[in-house]
């Protein structure tokens, strides 16, 4: 069995940054994708930003401010984000999906962007 306990969500100012992480344990798997996505109040979850293998990709409201990365080692994903908008309050979740296509999720993180 998989687990992923996200850490590092919190209350940062507006214009602030944030690193989010998320590592996996539990049984040994082979991890090909690693994500983040959120889900602000009442909207749907949506993806923010994904890992698979060397290629990374970013959704539109938050290009050129974040940065996603893995530690292949560790089997630990990182979201760093900087210039953070009060739109960006969302409890965020990360995703991994083995070589073998099984999706396991994080339990998720508060990131709430207020003065």
């Amino acid at each position: 069995q998989v687990q992923l306990v996200e850490f590092g969500g919190g209350l940062v100012q507006p214009g602030g940054s944030l690193t989010l992480s998320c590592a996996a344990s539990g049984t040994n798997v082979s991890i090909y994708g690693m994500g983040w996505y959120r889900q602000g109040p009442g909207k749907q979850r949506e993806s923010v930003a994904t890992i698979n293998g060397p290629l990374t990709s970013y959704s539109d409201s938050v290009k050129g401010r974040s940065t996603i990365s893995r530690d292949n080692t560790k089997n630990t994903v990182y979201l760093q984000m900087n210039s953070l908008k009060p739109e960006d309050t969302a409890v965020y979740y990360c995703k991994m999906v083995s070589i073998w296509g099984r999706q396991y999720w994080g339990q998720g993180t508060q990131v709430t962007v207020s003065s």
